[in-house]
């Protein structure tokens, strides 16, 4: 069996790679896999170091907007992993563009080689952000697609292409929508590692708006254990939410870092709150749970304490990359 990931140098591909190559999904025990990476600031060959040397793992520099290569890379291919994407929200209120054409004309190209090429199944990795935002209770995977970001509108653009797929050719593919994910390899502009790294050079936090806002943890473990569920048991067609099954404010989360790693609240700074910003998310995994037999492993408290260390043990990791995240951001 051959698998094609997406992305798979970035933090979801990468972490569910090295998952695959150290035999934590007996269904792909033997399987070859390609790695497709365009490694844009975010990715990085040092994230799959550890299985570089795996004869099983092939690594293709390259953009999923490339339409020859995407589907020279489809043959033989018999389940496509899709985590390619861009996803800093930020990001895409300043370059709404580069979004579109990597989520969506990026998913079209993958999604049509791979009809194309008869690529036996199809997992697009998704996110909760495509619902919007919510007062109370939780999404199921039946409720309406309101985004309020150009990244979350361009995610739910590729869900929207995927169905129609589906629909239209018959095509075996399902799509997951995940919570916020956390843990190791993820690039440090993100919340919980931005703020690790920061701490961990003393450096204060950025806290949006009040700290108020809500969101559902996911560890990244747990979301590739998901990911291989839905490209074993996934029906064709089908959207499963993937959800952590705890939700913490901003703050919250702040606080459990700073105890972590030995500060107190002098470190943080409020700051003007993202345009439209999000105030909750929160997913209804019931049917992952049911159909799939999804269910989280890693706690919060565990996990994230898991997540201070690795970052702490870790710095020849997250070090270029901050600088790099540091000079783009200052045009340098």
């Amino acid at each position: 069996m051959k698998i094609l990931v997406t992305g798979g140098a970035g933090f979801i591909g990468s972490n569910f790679v090295r998952r695959v190559l150290a035999g934590s999904y007996p269904r792909y025990a033997d399987a070859e896999i390609v790695v497709l990476d365009k490694l844009t600031y975010a990715g990085t060959t040092e994230s799959l170091a550890s299985v570089a040397d795996d004869p099983r793992l092939t690594f293709v520099r390259g953009d999923v907007c490339d339409e020859q290569l995407v589907r020279e890379l489809m043959g033989g291919v018999s389940l496509v992993v899709h985590c390619a994407a861009e996803t800093h929200v930020d990001r895409s209120i300043s370059d709404a563009g580069c979004f579109v054409r990597t989520n969506v004309m990026g998913t079209f190209h993958l999604l049509d080689s791979a009809l194309a090429e008869n690529v036996e199944n199809f997992v697009l990795v998704s996110t909760d952000e495509v619902y919007g935002t919510l007062g109370s209770g939780s999404w199921v995977e039946t409720d309406p697609l309101e985004p309020n970001s150009p990244y979350s509108a361009s995610k739910s653009a590729s869900d929207l292409l995927a169905r129609s797929f589906h629909r239209t050719y018959g095509m075996r593919v399902c799509v997951t929508r995940c919570a916020n994910n956390y843990g190791p390899f993820q690039f440090p502009e993100k919340m919980i590692p931005l703020f690790v790294t920061n701490l961990l050079d003393g450096t204060p936090v950025p806290v949006y708006g009040d700290g108020g806002n809500v969101r559902e943890w996911v560890h990244v473990d747990d979301h590739c254990d998901a990911l291989a569920l839905a490209a074993e048991h996934g029906e064709p067609g089908e959207v499963y939410n993937i959800g952590g099954s705890v939700e913490k404010r901003n703050l919250e989360v702040t606080d459990a870092l700073l105890e972590l790693l030995g500060h107190d609240a002098s470190m943080v700074r409020f700051v003007a709150d993202r345009k439209g910003h999000d105030r909750r998310y929160s997913v209804d995994g019931t049917k992952a749970a049911e159909r799939l037999g999804y269910r989280p492993a890693v706690s919060f408290e565990e996990g994230l304490a898991r997540t201070v260390a690795w970052y702490t043990e870790n710095r020849a990791w997250w070090e270029p990359l901050k600088k790099r995240l540091s000079q783009a951001e200052d045009g340098g």
